[in-house]
């Protein structure tokens, strides 16, 4: 049989594996002093109170302390050691969902994004230190119980039998009545959390347009559908609560009644009777904790199937060696690119070479590829086919984390984060004031930034704030050309940009092209692309023209005039 490979989440727990074997063993101990009340209660009947000594009374009690407060002491370890295990899960796994929610993400163009995989990471680690949990640790031990209750009376220990039969039917039942309905509930949930936020990315333009009412509408009906399947599994899994505490509590006085019976045959002892019915409830209480922990349970079920799932599907970055510092050379090999979400694919059997220090202007009519590209560009959409190499090696053989500083990019929709200008700019990093102020003068933006509150320390938020759209589209600029890298993509660099605005990018593409950098530009206007040395025309995700820049505006020139001509043959037959 082929070796099946673990995933990351079944990694973790198996390197935890010790720790679950702790609590077990600590859980053995447990059980068997939970028969301390049971045997203090029997001695008590039949030896204290038949004799009537004090001194007898006085020892068993203290004796029924220590090993009570040693069955304390135990259940504080075994608490204690979830909690590391649910602290180590996190160590374990945080940075890994971290990045598989990022790529996921990524790899959905945004569709999929979400942080639920962390919140998943949460409520599973709740569920291991909550209480429910020991339920099933201590289940496991009924076999001890039905022993000493068969030790105590057959009868005992056949009733004994019985009832957890009973009780085990009525959790499979509740697992059978449940366990889909919550499925199907946690679904919906998480569709509506995910319209949720998607709506409130874009309050302003459901605020211009009146289009909330329509939105809440939708919500609702999707919340109506949480809490009906919310509703009707609560009241299936509240009624097999319901009868599983009646049954215990009806069995408990039962067996008194089998006791009292058994008494009177004088087959046990008073003391037996009593210290029966307090070993059943303590024999079927695991059960009976499992039954009202089965939502927690089944949630966190739920939740180790996504995080298993989604690691499984977002496979871990493997180590890649460490390659020399980019030159800029970039070159596409019979390059096809389907975005995520899309069946047919966007770029078409592109080939082509860009020397390091060359700056390229990306044209072509709308739809035509040009985002898919850049993005492909840059490595962040993989190529269905083919390869776009960077100085030689395939983009995504380097190892992202060292190529970051030698890549800028600044897309079309422009998104600044949490935290200081200056921080935006220096991309998180180490905060290098010389090479921030440096990369702003670049933009243009320096003099703008001085003008904010408090400067470089301004704090915005992701949307930018109270910036403009050419602000933060000029802050975006600077935090692409920070730190000099030798290949910067810009997608419509200029689509917010006013007349002056303008002029600063045309002077930071002239100084990127001296500084020799590797510049892709995509742009629709010819003031942009003045500074390029050539231009690649894209028609339906394919290379209809590439080469020197004045040669491919002559042939879009003539192009252009004999459409222009063909028109006028055309109205003039007309």
């Amino acid at each position: 049989m082929p070796h099946v490979a673990k995933s990351d989440l079944e990694a973790a727990l198996l390197a935890c594996r010790e720790s679950f074997l702790s609590v077990g063993f600590f859980s053995l101990f447990v059980n068997f002093l939970m028969l301390v009340p049971a045997f203090y209660m029997l001695q008590v009947y039949d030896r204290v109170i038949g004799s009537g000594s004090e001194s007898t009374l006085l020892m068993l009690t203290l004796i029924l302390l220590l090993l009570l407060g040693t069955m304390g002491a135990l259940e504080w370890v075994r608490s204690r050691i979830m909690v590391r295990i649910s602290t180590r899960l996190d160590t374990l796994l945080g940075q890994r969902l971290y990045d598989a929610s990022f790529r996921q993400a990524l790899y959905s163009g945004g569709m999929n994004a979400s942080a639920q995989p962390l919140s998943d990471l949460t409520g599973l680690r709740q569920f291991l230190t909550g209480n429910g949990l020991f339920a099933f640790f201590d289940a496991p031990w009924l076999p001890i119980y039905l022993a000493v209750m068969f030790v105590f009376h057959p009868w005992f220990g056949w009733f004994g039998v019985l009832c957890s039969a009973m009780l085990v039917a009525l959790a499979w039942a509740n697992e059978r009545l449940t366990n889909g309905v919550l499925k199907e509930a946690n679904k919906e949930n998480l569709a509506a959390t995910a319209f949720t936020n998607k709506n409130l990315r874009n309050a302003e333009v459901v605020e211009s347009m009146g289009m909330l009412p329509q939105l809440r509408r939708r919500w609702q009906a999707k919340n109506d559908r949480v809490l009906a399947l919310q509703g009707l599994a609560s009241d299936r899994a509240g009624t097999v609560t319901a009868l599983s505490k009646t049954f215990r509590l009806l069995v408990q006085s039962l067996i008194l009644g089998l006791g009292a019976y058994l008494a009177l045959e004088q087959e046990i002892s008073p003391g037996l009777m009593i210290a029966g019915s307090i070993l059943l409830g303590r024999a079927l209480a695991p059960i009976d904790l499992m039954i009202g922990a089965w939502k927690g349970f089944s949630s966190a079920r739920s939740q180790y199937e996504r995080l298993n799932e989604l690691l499984v599907k977002v496979a871990a970055e493997p180590e890649r060696m460490s390659l020399p510092a980019p030159k800029g050379e970039l070159s596409a090999e019979t390059l096809m690119v389907t975005p995520p979400g899309a069946q047919q694919p966007v770029i078409r059997g592109l080939a082509f070479r860009v020397a390091a220090g060359e700056a390229v202007g990306l044209i072509g009519p709308s739809g035509a590829g040009k985002s898919t590209l850049a993005r492909a560009l840059l490595g962040i959409w993989p190529a269905a086919h083919g390869k776009v190499r960077l100085d030689g090696a395939d983009i995504f053989s380097w190892k992202r984390a060292e190529l970051g500083p030698y890549i800028g990019y600044l897309p079309q929709d422009i998104e600044l984060f949490e935290g200081s200008v200056g921080e935006n700019i220096a991309r998180f990093g180490d905060l290098d004031p010389v090479a921030v102020v440096e990369a702003a003068r670049l933009a243009g933006v320096h003099e703008l930034i001085l003008q904010l509150p408090q400067g470089y320390d301004t704090v915005i938020g992701a949307s930018g704030g109270a910036l403009s759209g050419g602000q933060r589209q000029r802050i975006g600029l600077a935090r692409a050309v920070y730190g000099k890298p030798r290949l910067i993509v810009l997608d419509e660099p200029n689509s917010n940009l006013d007349d002056q605005g303008e002029r600063a990018l045309a002077a930071a593409l002239r100084q990127l092209k001296e500084a020799g950098t590797t510049l892709f530009v995509i742009s629709h206007r010819p003031s942009v692309l003045a500074s390029v040395d050539k231009l690649m025309v894209l028609r339906e995700g394919t290379l209809a023209l590439f080469g020197p820049r004045d040669e491919v505006w002559a042939e879009l020139q003539k192009a252009q005039q004999q459409a222009a001509a063909v028109q006028r043959s055309v109205a003039g037959n007309v």
